[in-house]
């Protein structure tokens, strides 16, 4: 799986990208074959951001983004949220199609 990792307005250091990297690869392993992912760190008039994209097959994008203090306050809650994401997805049945004689 390939990792964008983009900062925007602002300098992350080589310890946030690697961080962010991990742990994107960990929460990537609940969704179903991961394509691409990509987090953007984002600072804007004082408040940071990060928003990460995990692009499965069938043109489905989960997108998390949260807002914190600092980037990587909002890195964890952004993890957070698309890990609760994945796993609803993971957990809601696909409906049935009946078969047909």
């Amino acid at each position: 799986m390939r990792i964008t990792i983009t900062a925007r307005h602002t300098e992350i250091d080589d310890d946030l990208r690697a961080h962010a990297k991990e742990l994107v690869e960990r929460v990537a392993k609940i969704a179903h074959r991961p394509q691409h992912a990509q987090v953007v760190f984002t600072e804007d008039h004082g408040e940071t951001s990060v928003e990460i994209e995990v692009h499965v097959p069938r043109g489905r994008i989960h997108v998390a983004k949260a807002q914190a203090v600092d980037h990587r306050s909002a890195l964890d809650a952004a993890i957070a949220r698309m890990k609760r994401q994945l796993l609803d997805e993971k957990e809601t049945p696909r409906s049935q199609v009946p078969e047909t004689r």
